[in-house]
């Protein structure tokens, strides 16, 4: 599956259904840099999570409603829910994990 990057318009759509990574980032942050490879090759693995990426600068209002104080932040929604929160890198097996642990 394909990363899909989400906007202030289309983010409600885009997580309404079934289980969504929600990667809060900055094109100027490192950590996020790092954690791109890690969703790309997460996201071609398991077809059954949804990889949504919001760029925090474009998207301000976003950002701000979830809470999100530092970059890389990633949510985890199940049917338009949220059910867990991470900030920071993640290897693509701490991604797996964390995402198996809240299901």
């Amino acid at each position: 599956m394909n990363i899909i990057h989400g906007n202030e318009e289309n983010f409600n759509e885009l997580i309404n259904s079934g289980k969504v990574v929600v990667d809060f980032f900055a094109t100027w942050c490192g950590p996020c840099r790092m954690l791109s490879p890690v969703l790309e090759e997460f996201s071609s693995d398991r077809s059954d999570v949804k990889i949504i990426k919001i760029d925090v600068d474009e998207n301000p209002n976003l950002a701000r409603n979830f809470g999100v104080m530092s970059v890389p932040t990633l949510y985890l929604f199940k049917d338009g829910k949220e059910i867990s929160k991470q900030n920071g890198f993640m290897s693509k097996e701490e991604l797996s994990d964390w995402i198996n642990n809240n299901d």
